[in-house]
């Protein structure tokens, strides 16, 4: 890759804050690109944790899930959601308590169930680099979050070499899984001269219901008339979605202009542990970005907006018509208003839109003094509406629209800069400072009708003052000590700030039809908003031990973690709460306390005449409790590792995996979860390159384990999903049964 680089300063960075993972579209000598080094880019000789491409091509044939690519980073576990839109979580912490940036876009789920997370807009085939900063984030990277950044980047623009006049390459793929029928492929395509690109890039990919290792529940009932599931069937997570991007770049000497439209269309995507499901989302985006290098460093500027237009309903396992003549024998018409004399009260779904429009600006600089040290400074600004609203649909859920958010307003504005410096050849260190604000109002609002306090708690909410500024300060401090050829000790401190989300502040109804519509956590429970909630201030601590061998051949790395947590977002009680049900809960301010320890490691077994043999492995373990309460944090993911035996022969790159879990009995008594058992999963991939070919296959969970997912939150995936506990409580959404894949790609 030919690549513009600052003129001196080349220090690494410690990698306590950073877990680097590179997808390399093409590493051919074709591809010529700006790229500020510095922070962000990072390689296996600045000791940051690389997954191989081939490893991670294997993923993306087993995965339409880009956030699942980061299953093998140490501190990183997913919360279960949609099949294309999982949470990932570092250390404990999930959703919007990351910072998630797609293509240098801070992008903002724009749903009350976060069924469109900022990694759901980008295919893993698309995915050409996905950088993850857990524990100590760097300011630079950081901001309006307590648990780290993610960052994922499309494959940068090529461009012809010099001489050669122009430039025509792409790729095709297409793969198959068996157990939910999963299909779908990729294209991409780039023709470009010495100094223009223009690259397209989409993905279409569908999925039916997946299957169990085994029956996990007692009904087969939907509440559809002649629908039923069978007792191993996931109810609601088949799913349809397509991408497509169009990019452009422009270069000329120092300076590079891209620009890039995308579009994603996703008619479907069910949801088993919400009563939700999604039936249309669509998201259109512009993003232009000016990069150019002077004789002190980098600038790089970027402004976009992005569009999304959000639709919920009932899918096909959920019950779709409610009212006062639904039961057995006894259904609800779905025609006209009068059933045998009597008048028709019946709901026909629940239609929910959520619309929003976000638009940003962001100026950064790097600045070279001498060779030793390099100071990132740059502003932000981020412009954030959201409406969120349900049309009348009958019975109840009228005449009115309920306005569940109505403008809801979050303008973020942030100023920041860090020094990294060479102090000797021993040491490193990086010294941040970051200043927010964030800005939040909401117009008035009203419920279907005044029954079930909407009246009053929509008056209520209208009469209070709903404006809210608040002064975020986030500081970083880091320090790497090279002690030896052998030995690295990185150690760090921080101060993150996060003010709460639009519907942690701005929901209103505690009527539970309305309540269990808000919900991003997947528990079954419903969730009120707290005008007056404070942001969240975290104090972490972390350090990483790193042994290796002078070539690294071998590593071994331990990172043990601390974060104390002030004004925790958590949840308390409200009326008629009970046990072993579904409850409506209120957001409050709390205190809360996460530690922790990530070990790392791989290693070389030999070499036969059948290849070279590997061991790679990942374990992590983390602990929250609510300081408050003194009850367990939710969805924290119990002990857990993942152990690979790798074997490269040839073209071939194959792997048995080994996945155990414990047994989750620290649970968060507030919310009623669930306790799960432990588990192992064995997984096997096979891979086998060509020049211009790529074969992937294998399967998942071989033995077919019937197990549960100890982050997957609570099955509401079928029946009657309005009814706060008209549907069973106490199961959990289990994983997915055996499932064989195969995927294909071809370059030209």
């Amino acid at each position: 890759m030919n690549t513009i680089t600052l003129p001196a300063f080349r220090p690494g960075l410690l990698s306590a804050a950073v877990a680097c993972i590179t997808l390399t579209q093409s590493v051919s000598a074709q591809t010529s690109s700006l790229i500020v080094e510095g922070i962000l880019e990072r390689g296996p000789a600045d000791n940051a944790l690389m997954v191989p491409p081939p490893a991670l091509k294997q993923l993306r044939t087993a995965t339409n899930d880009s956030a699942s690519l980061l299953r093998n980073v140490p501190g990183v576990s997913l919360n279960g959601a949609g099949g294309v839109s999982s949470l990932p979580v570092i250390h404990g912490l999930a959703d919007d308590r990351l910072r998630i940036k797609v293509d240098g876009m801070d992008l903002i789920a724009a749903c009350p169930n976060h069924m469109n997370p900022p990694l759901s807009y980008i295919e893993p085939s698309n995915i050409g680099q996905l950088k993850v900063f857990a524990g100590i984030t760097p300011v630079s990277v950081g901001g309006d979050s307590i648990g780290g950044t993610i960052v994922a980047d499309r494959p940068e623009p090529e461009f012809a070499r010099t001489g050669e006049g122009h430039l025509t390459t792409g790729e095709i793929g297409a793969f198959y899984r068996s157990n939910n029928k999963a299909m779908g492929g990729n294209l991409s395509a780039t023709h470009a001269t010495e100094d223009f690109s223009l690259r397209y890039s989409g993905a279409w990919s569908s999925a039916d219901n997946y299957t169990a290792g085994g029956n996990f529940k007692t009904v087969m009932e939907t509440g559809r008339p002649g629908h039923s599931l069978p007792l191993d069937e996931v109810g609601s997570t088949a799913y349809e979605t397509q991408n497509h991007t169009l990019g452009l770049a422009f270069k000329s000497g120092d300076d590079l202009l891209e620009a890039q439209l995308s579009y994603q269309n996703m008619p479907e995507q069910l949801y088993p542990n919400q009563r939700m499901d999604l039936l249309e989302n669509e998201q259109q985006s512009l993003n232009l970005a000016w990069t150019r290098r002077f004789d002190w460093g980098m600038l790089e500027t970027r402004v976009y907006h992005e569009q999304v237009d959000h639709f919920m309903d009932f899918g096909d396992d959920k019950r779709y018509w409610y009212g006062a003549l639904s039961g057995p024998g006894n259904p609800c018409s779905p025609i006209g208003f009068m059933v045998d004399g009597r008048a028709n009260t019946c709901a026909a779904g629940m239609p929910m839109y959520s619309e929003s429009r976000n638009t940003g600006l962001t100026i950064k600089a790097d600045i070279n003094f001498g060779t030793e040290h390099l100071m990132r400074t740059g502003a932000e600004y981020q412009h954030f509406r959201l409406d969120d609203y349900w049309t009348a649909s009958g019975g109840g859920m009228g005449p009115d629209t309920f306005q569940n958010i109505n403008n809801g307003q979050r303008d973020r504005i942030a100023l920041f800069s860090e020094l990294e410096s060479r102090l000797d050849k021993h040491w490193l260190t990086l010294v941040g400072i970051r200043y927010e604000q964030v800005s939040m109002d909401a117009d008035d609002v009203h419920g279907y009708s005044l029954m079930a306090n909407q009246g009053s708690e929509s008056a209520a909410f209208n009469a209070s003052d709903r404006t809210h500024t608040d002064h975020n300060i986030d500081i970083s401090a880091l320090a790497r000590y090279r002690h030896s050829d052998s030995l690295d000790i990185e150690l760090g401190l921080a101060r993150k700030v996060r003010s709460p989300n639009l519907y942690e502040r701005y929901t209103w109804s505690s009527w539970p039809m309305a309540a269990t519509m808000n919900n991003f956590v997947g528990d079954g429970n419903g969730y009120v908003g707290d005008i007056n909630l404070d942001p969240e201030v975290a104090y972490t601590a972390s350090a990483t031990l790193d042994w290796h061998a002078t070539d690294r051949s071998w590593t071994l790395k331990a990172t043990p973690f601390y974060t104390r947590v002030n004004d925790y977002i958590d949840a308390v009680k409200t009326t008629s709460w009970g046990s072993d049900q579904f409850n409506v809960l209120q957001y409050t301010n709390q205190n809360a306390r996460l530690y922790g320890i990530d070990l790392a490691m791989h290693m070389p077994l030999g070499q036969s005449p059948w290849g070279v043999w590997g061991l790679e492995g990942v374990i992590n373990y983390t602990d929250g409790k609510n300081r408050t309460t003194g009850s367990d944090l939710y969805n924290i993911m119990p002990l857990n590792g993942r152990f690979t035996l790798t074997h490269q022969t040839g073209g071939w790159e194959n792997g048995l995996e080994w996945i155990v879990v414990d047994d989750k009995d620290d649970t968060s008594d507030i919310r009623n979860e669930l306790k799960t058992a432990g588990y192992s999963l064995i997984n096997l991939r096979a891979s086998h390159s060509w020049k211009q070919t790529r074969l992937d296959f294998g399967i998942e969970n071989l033995f077919d384990r019937n197990y549960d997912l100890p982050t997957g939150g609570v099955y509401t995936g079928q029946g009657r999903t309005m009814s706060m506990n008209g549907i069973p409580w106490g199961i959990a959404v289990p994983g997915m049964g055996r499932s064989a894949y195969v995927g294909i790609n071809m370059k030209f």
